[in-house]
């Protein structure tokens, strides 16, 4: 099928939204099991004392649930914190201080009261959002940030696209005396609102992914190996202490088939891991080429990730020659079984 389709349905049990893109699954959330707290979570939490050496502190979340933040606050004082991604087995909840509301169009920062609009919008159209940005009536301290689809919103849109963050700004205006929820991460649903924007069909009813060939393609995507175009593949296996990728070139022989199928393999990697939810430290154990191609290769990584909506950063070549990369947290892993 052409064009856009967003559907919302069950994957496991649990609440899931999925992109199709001209019959090509490109996206898909699955909402954390219960329990665990999705990103954007914001919550008042009881401040620690300050842990030596790391930069940070642990805070105390609700039901005495402990969490990690990278930043200093007073021990005892009730501070305002938001999950900014999902823990590694055994380890406490990531948070941060920086709060940031988003919506379709506008982000809303409450303690950094700049008004700006996305890097990404330039000229004329920057300029007059900028100008739109700081019209706004926000309460004292909260700043924004106008996003790239505000570019082709009318600004009513905009602006209900920010009164429905009111409430949570409203939430944050004092701090009750005990660890409370102040307001909750995005569901699935929420997420296709504010980060797929454009014009797509949406299909909320019961068996969407089914109707979409959603759960086949999933399905296929979760494989462990996948076929690359050259006739190698790619093998990604998630450990508890990495993200373990192997590159394979099918038999063939020669320098040049190892680097094609290194780079295939590259072009492939920012959608399975985005398929997947995977994140955190990631090694490539390459097909075979020579050192001189290396660059080619971290060229390749740039331009694969860019597009990618994960923060994904190259950490560099280790002596075995295998690739390095970090990526954020900020997705609940999809378990292999509907």
């Amino acid at each position: 099928m052409k064009g856009r389709v967003i559907a919302l349905d069950q994957w496991a049990g649990r609440e899931a939204a999925a992109l199709m893109v001209d019959g090509i699954l490109e996206d898909i959330i699955i909402a954390p099991p219960k329990g665990i707290p999705p990103p954007g979570t914001i919550f008042a939490a009881r401040a620690e004392r300050p842990l030596k050496g790391t930069g940070g502190q642990f805070v105390r979340l609700p039901g005495d649930e402990k969490a990690f933040l990278k930043a200093n606050a007073p021990q005892g004082r009730i501070i305002p914190v938001q999950v900014s991604g999902y823990a590694e087995p055994g380890k406490a909840v990531p948070v941060t201080n920086r709060l940031v509301l988003k919506g379709a169009f506008a982000i809303l920062t409450p303690r950094a009261a700049s008004r700006s609009v996305a890097r990404s919008i330039k000229g004329d159209e920057a300029a007059a959002l900028k100008a739109f940005a700081q019209g706004l009536d926000l309460p004292e301290g909260t700043g924004v940030i106008l996003r790239t689809a505000a570019t082709d919103a009318y600004p009513d849109d905009i602006t209900a696209d920010i009164d429905a963050l009111r409430p949570t700004l409203e939430a944050l205006a004092t701090m009750p005396a005990q660890a409370t929820l102040l307001a909750p991460g995005r569901s699935p649903a929420a997420w296709a609102k504010t980060e797929w924007t454009g014009n797509a069909i949406r299909d909320e009813k019961p068996g969407s992914f089914d109707r979409h060939g959603i759960i086949d393609a999933l399905s296929a995507a979760l494989a462990p190996e996948r076929p690359l175009p050259s006739g190698g593949s790619v093998v990604i296996e998630a450990t508890r202490a990495l993200i373990a990728v192997d590159v394979n070139t099918g038999g063939a022989a020669g320098g040049a088939q190892g680097l094609t199928a290194t780079l295939e393999a590259i072009d492939a990697l920012p959608r399975l891991l985005r398929l997947r939810g995977l994140g955190g430290q990631i090694t490539i154990d390459c097909a075979p080429f020579g050192k001189p191609h290396r660059r080619t290769v971290e060229q390749r990584i740039t331009r694969a990730f860019a597009a990618d909506t994960v923060e994904t950063s190259f950490a560099g070549w280790t002596p075995l020659g295998h690739l390095e990369l970090t990526r954020k947290r900020e997705r609940c892993p999809v378990p292999q079984e509907a």
